[in-house]
């Protein structure tokens, strides 16, 4: 914590830097963010030669889907949630035009008439003697007054550019607020996309089954009229049909709610994208994928950078908390013309001004100013441990990424070759029943295991997109991308549709 200046000290610094402004507090340093360039994610050394590749800020063209690609380009400009952050970029803008302000002379002026009549009964009457003959009986007066007053801080601690410097901080942070939005909104339109093509394939493969299982119907009951097998072959063989419709309403229902989820990503009213992502195609999955290294994390995660900002503006606002204790130097300056006559009101004689300076002292307010001190000092220490927590939290997500992503992978590889295995299963035991060697029992459970298999396999794949999606998230990737500029002045409108390190605290003079 900073010693609180003392006002004597405040006064002997001010004659001795009165001619030279200066800025009090703490001057922000970055911290570090103790990501290292020598390990990879997984805390391995790494060599020169192997240096992994940046991330790419498109990550999403990896899947190879043109019709994702074409709606991620349409985020930025649709997407209400970053159309707000722009929004907010624009209010903190005007907020540091604010605390600029006092750098600048504030000038206004005044115009005043007003008719007055003095109390005969009032003040007036003890002065009777002295008016003469009319005593108190004093006539209405007309009064014209034009002019303007002018007032100027000197910023000699350097309080108004230490306001001024949070006030930047302010505006980087909504900056990074946006670029935090379009990350997660970026993110966000990938996983629906990648579920509903999930779930669509979920819906082929249902339905794919439905047909081989009407074949297998169709077996049994040829069987059953030639007396070759009983009944319930047919029974079950239809009872294995309808459970596999029976699943079709669910997956359908799904893909209607994606289909809409990434309708509303967009701005758009539901059902609108229905024609666009009612088809289904395969996703492709990459066979490598850029991960950049570590220390690149403070760069590109917005919600590192926003820490960074919200530590940079708490340090600044230690400056204002500490030249606060210091005199406060004002120039003011006042020029009127004053005139009961209107038609001399623009007369020289009718001319008066007064200026000078003004000095206030801070003497004793109740101990505010030291405990806003120590308020300021108390929010950049806790500034700073956010900062640490959020790069820490970083780290996790990304190393928690990798480790999904792989080992989803390794059980997607083995649930391939489990696939594999029941197919050549289904055909051994169809082939074995219609040479009446195998009962229908075998070909049903053959059937079950290859559906179920089909099925674990496609939510496999799904899961390494998301797995990916999230690990791009992790690595901050997609903030690159370019924004549209926010209009000035701001006019919002509404689109209708129908259907650490913490720097030292040190009060001294800088």
């Amino acid at each position: 914590m900073s010693k609180v200046p003392r006002w004597r000290d405040g006064v002997f610094a001010a004659m001795a830097m009165l001619l030279g402004g200066c800025t009090f507090g703490p001057n922000f340093v970055e911290p570090d963010s103790h990501l290292s360039d020598a390990r990879n994610f997984n805390g391995q050394p790494i060599g020169d030669a192997h240096l992994p590749a940046p991330t790419d800020p498109t990550w999403w063209k990896i899947f190879g889907d043109p019709t994702l690609t074409n709606l991620e380009s349409r985020i930025a400009d649709a997407n209400l949630d970053v159309r707000t952050a722009a929004i907010r970029i624009a209010e903190s803008r005007f907020q540091r035009g604010v605390a600029a302000a006092p750098e600048l002379p504030g000038i206004n002026g005044d115009a005043k008439y007003q008719r007055e009549l003095f109390s005969q009964n009032g003040i007036i009457s003890l002065l009777g003697p002295l008016l003469g003959p009319a005593g108190g009986n004093i006539a209405p007066i007309n009064e014209y007054t034009i002019g303007a007053d002018m007032s100027w801080e000197l910023d000699l601690w350097g309080r108004v550019r230490r306001q001024v410097e949070a006030a930047d901080a302010q505006v980087t942070e909504a900056e990074d607020r946006r670029r935090d939005a379009l990350v997660s909104s970026l993110a966000e339109l990938a996983r629906n996309y990648i579920q509903l093509r999930g779930t669509q394939e979920q819906i082929r493969i249902a339905e794919n089954n439905v047909r081989v299982d009407r074949d297998i119907l169709q077996l049994a009951q040829q069987l059953q009229q030639k007396g070759v097998r009983s009944g319930l072959d047919a029974e079950n063989a239809a009872a294995q049909v309808e459970g596999i419709r029976a699943q079709l309403p669910t997956l359908q229902q799904q893909e209607i709610l994606y289909q809409n989820a990434v309708a509303l990503l967009l701005d758009l009213p539901p059902s609108s994208l229905n024609g666009e992502l009612g088809s289904w195609r395969p996703m492709k999955l990459p066979p490598h994928v850029p991960l950049g290294l570590p220390s690149e994390l403070a760069r590109r995660r917005p919600d590192i950078r926003q820490a960074e900002d919200q530590l940079h503006e708490a340090t600044a606002n230690i400056g204002v908390a500490i030249a606060s204790f210091y005199p406060k130097f004002q120039l003011n300056g006042q020029v009127v013309l004053d005139s009961l006559q209107f038609n001399k009101l623009f007369k020289p004689s009718s001319l008066q001004y007064n200026a000078g300076p003004s000095v206030t002292l801070p003497i004793f307010d109740g101990f505010r100013l030291k405990n806003m001190l120590l308020l300021n000092e108390t929010q950049q220490a806790e500034a700073a441990l956010t900062y640490h927590k959020t790069v820490l939290q970083a780290w996790h997500e990304v190393v928690n990424a990798l480790a999904a992503l792989r080992l989803e992978q390794i059980r997607r590889a083995r649930l391939r070759a489990q696939l594999d295995h029941t197919r050549a299963a289904l055909d051994l035991s169809r082939s074995r029943y219609n040479d009446g060697v195998a009962d229908f029992l075998t070909v049903l459970d053959a059937e079950r295991n290859l559906v179920q298999n089909e099925q674990q396999y496609a939510t496999s794949t799904t899961n390494v997109a998301l797995d990916l999606v999230t690990l791009f998230k992790a690595l901050g990737g997609g903030w690159e991308q370019a924004m549209p500029d926010i209009p000035k002045p701001m006019v919002v409108q509404v689109k209708q549709t129908v259907t650490t390190s913490p720097a030292t605290t040190d009060p001294a003079p800088h």
